[in-house]
């Protein structure tokens, strides 16, 4: 690991879910240190070192759209937002440079920072999926010393269409790394982040 290559980095936000859990709307826009929570996960994505960043729009899409500033992003909507994850995700892989790698990030991760995206695109290696792994708190917030693979997932330009093919409903990339787990590394960033996002009420105490 650590051999960078010539090739660029498109990030993806998945950022189209309606946060029907939460009851406050599309989490792309829950509050976040005084802005959208989408405008902090796609800044890090950009100052981590992505070459650009597309944001999947989907629930309240014009809202989100209105509220957040995304003039640095590419913002587009998947309209069936309701099937799943999947399609954010086939979404944000077809609008991405085909000739990029892909990092793929969940806009409801507030401890996502531009050194945990630098990090991932530093040890990435050619041919490999590169992820971010966290120890700290399990979903539940207990203390727990297990790293976890988690998000952001950085996959090789020369694996996306294999991966994307993979792809169903709302399980994104987790068919492929199931299938193919000698094709994964790990990086701990447990020192940056516990890598937990926001599913339900309890987990709010994240956004601090």
């Amino acid at each position: 690991m650590g051999n960078r290559t010539e090739t660029s980095t498109t990030g993806v936000v998945l950022a189209a879910g309606a946060g029907t859990r939460l009851g406050m709307g599309p989490k792309a826009l829950l509050p976040y240190r005084g802005r959208p929570l989408v405008e902090s996960v796609a800044e890090a994505l950009l100052d981590g070192g992505c070459r650009d960043v597309v944001v999947v729009l989907g629930a309240g899409a014009r809202d989100v759209a209105t509220l957040a500033r995304l003039d640095r992003c590419r913002t587009v909507v998947n309209e069936d937002w309701p099937s799943g994850m999947g399609g954010s995700f086939l979404l944000g892989n077809a609008t991405a440079d085909p000739k990029n790698h892909l990092l793929i990030a969940l806009v409801d991760q507030p401890g996502l920072t531009p050194r945990i995206v630098g990090r991932l695109l530093a040890a990435h290696s050619p041919g490999r999926i590169t992820a971010a792994a966290y120890s700290g708190r399990d979903a539940e917030g207990t203390a727990d010393r297990t790293v976890r693979r988690g998000h952001p997932l950085l996959i090789d330009g020369g694996l996306r269409a294999a991966v994307a093919a993979t792809v169903t409903g709302d399980a994104g990339a987790r068919g492929f790394l199931r299938s193919h787990p000698e094709l994964v590394d790990e990086v701990d960033c447990s020192d940056e982040s516990t890598g937990q996002d926001i599913d339900t009420p309890e987990q709010l105490r994240l956004l601090g």
